[in-house]
């Protein structure tokens, strides 16, 4: 059996488009070999390193980022679960800060997030002549913002 795997083999194993291989190919994130032809090649350990950039996408991690903590693991072999858990063990702080951001979210499903746009019932009582505004753009109350500060800001 081959330790190279086409495109195709590497996109239906990893459940990955070959679009969006070629993608990670041209950002640095993953690497191939290339075939008569021209036609690209992937070791095997490429499955890991493609698994991971999944999950990190999911976790909220960008491209950029992703790299970065690729640029960790060694190139030359799959990473080992001492690799991984290297890798992981400062993500601690995010993870808890995304359970926060999504605890916020939980708790304002039916209440105004300070978006400013005052269209419904409600705002004028979460958020009365906009104050959240005062915050900055975007989602106020989402981001953080607690609307008592915002009323403690009206004078």
């Amino acid at each position: 059996m081959s330790t190279l795997l086409p495109i195709g083999e590497v996109a239906k194993r990893s459940g990955v488009a070959a679009s969006a291989l070629r993608f990670y190919e041209e950002r640095g994130l993953i690497e191939s070999e290339r075939a008569g032809g021209g036609q690209r090649r992937y070791p095997r350990p490429v499955l890991r390193r493609i698994a991971f950039i999944v999950f990190a996408q999911k976790f909220g991690l960008t491209l950029d980022e992703i790299g970065q903590e690729l640029a960790k693991l060694p190139p030359d072999r799959a990473p080992t679960r001492n690799d991984w858990s290297r890798l992981s063990s400062g993500w601690s702080d995010r993870i808890d800060e995304r359970i926060a951001e999504l605890e916020r979210l939980k708790a304002g499903l039916t209440e105004c997030i300070g978006c400013g746009c005052l269209s419904l019932d409600r705002c004028m009582l979460s958020n009365p002549d906009d104050r959240a505004s005062r915050f900055g753009p975007g989602p106020r109350y989402w981001v953080g913002d607690q609307p008592a500060r915002a009323a403690s800001l009206v004078g």
